[in-house]
């Protein structure tokens, strides 16, 4: 008789099903947050490339929106990758080819953190590249 009544007893139902659930929950969640970290970082490293090669291929402006030289147009790089703060090694300028003409190609290489880390390794390689004639 004790067991039956054990059987039916619907008190904690609720704290079992989100015992069950949470885990799935929490990871679908924390992976969500991890991929709109992940575009937001690629995002900043394509455009801050894409400023330094529109600058390295103008060389026009001697002002600090658009520096003269190599090593100004590489922390110009850095400081137009918003929400990333890379350092200036991450991003590179070389004179190569931009279709059918000559110009400049800025292309950058930045190790993305992954908060979780327990599915595999902590860490991926991002990549981006710009290239504007001159």
């Amino acid at each position: 008789m004790r067991l039956t009544k054990i059987c039916r007893e619907e008190r904690g139902a609720t704290a079992v099903e989100f015992a069950i659930t949470a885990p799935a929950f929490f990871a679908v969640l924390f992976g969500i947050i991890d991929g709109g970290l992940l575009l937001w970082t690629q995002l900043g490293l394509q455009h801050g490339a894409e400023m330094a090669a529109r600058c390295a291929g103008i060389k026009a402006s001697t002002t600090a929106s658009c520096p003269p030289n190599n090593t100004s147009i590489l922390t110009y790089a850095a400081q137009q990758s918003y929400g990333v703060n890379p350092p200036t090694s991450t991003f590179t300028v070389n004179a190569g080819s931009c279709g059918t003409s000559s110009g400049y190609v800025v292309t950058a290489s930045y190790t993305f953190n992954i908060l979780t880390t327990y599915w595999g390794t902590p860490h991926l390689a991002l990549s981006a590249q710009a290239c504007f004639p001159s």
